[in-house]
């Protein structure tokens, strides 16, 4: 077989993905088109075209009970942004503890780890309500950020990564140099285990930014709700109130944005660590 018929694309493996591509990105092409429609233009004009009606929606969501949006997107970007990147620290000792260290019963804690992986969040969201609910933190920010400070999907991707990046040799060489073990740990593992951290805090990220059923079961005070709960209330007023279907919309096209403009940010730590790959082979 030539090289050139070994790297030839595949025809239904690319229309495949082809199709998959546009299935993914046809409800954001909607979001984006429906966005820009009038009330009356949303249900009456089935269409994929435009209309001129973006900026109108957006100052209307803005005016929206004095802003209430904009305090919506703080609080989600406080409980994404740090509950990711405790997460993300929480998960990088943990990793680099079961990649590294032995000790009784590692192998039943990463059995643990992995069937927590399996449990679905929304299992633990009424015992986390009820555990909350005994120190009377519901209703505060601590509510929603308390549990996602621990991810066992981030903890197991921390550890793979910690055994495959950070050599044996290289840590016992710190501690030759005299280096302990906190020390070891940030200045030698850290670095090398960034790429997976990255990985785990846009992971984290995401998550936390879509979560619905904790923060909807946790709050009670619409002040502190995150984009999903809020942007849920006005879709249920929108039975009785047709306009608030399109403050739904534009706010959604809204909440895209800092997802999108966080995933290019943080993309060059894969382009890094997929170059450092290919020069060490």
């Amino acid at each position: 077989m030539s090289v050139r018929s070994a790297t030839r694309p595949s025809v239904p493996a690319t229309a495949i993905l082809i199709l998959g591509a546009l299935y993914c990105l046809l409800p954001v092409a909607w979001v984006v088109l429906a966005s820009t429609k009038s009330a009356g233009e949303l249900f009456s004009t089935l269409t994929f075209l435009p209309s001129t009606h973006l900026f109108d929606n957006i100052a209307e969501l803005v005016a929206y009970r004095d802003g209430l949006f904009w305090r919506w997107m703080a609080n989600t970007a406080l409980y994404a942004g740090v509950g990711a990147a405790l997460s993300a620290v929480v998960s990088a000792m943990a990793g680099y503890a079961l990649a590294k260290y032995r000790f009784a019963g590692k192998n039943a804690v990463f059995n643990v780890l992995l069937a927590g992986v399996l449990v679905p969040g929304v299992v633990l969201a009424i015992p986390q309500y009820l555990l909350l609910a005994q120190v009377e933190l519901t209703n505060t920010y601590w509510a929603v950020l308390l549990p996602s400070i621990i991810s066992p999907y981030g903890i197991y991707l921390a550890r793979i990564y910690a055994a495959a990046a950070v050599p044996d040799e290289v840590v016992e060489a710190a501690r030759t140099d005299g280096a302990g073990e906190l020390r070891t740990f940030v200045q030698v593992a850290v670095p090398m285990m960034l790429p997976g951290l990255v990985t785990v805090f846009l992971f984290q990220f995401v998550a936390i930014w879509n979560n619905f059923m904790l923060p909807y079961i946790m709050l009670g005070d619409d002040k502190l709700f995150p984009l999903t709960v809020g942007l849920s209330g006005l879709l249920n007023q929108g039975a009785s109130q047709p306009a608030m279907y399109t403050l739904v919309v534009t706010g959604a096209l809204l909440s895209v944005i800092p997802l999108i403009a966080l995933f290019l940010l943080l993309q060059r730590f894969w382009q890094v660590d997929l170059a450092a790959g290919a020069v060490k082979a």
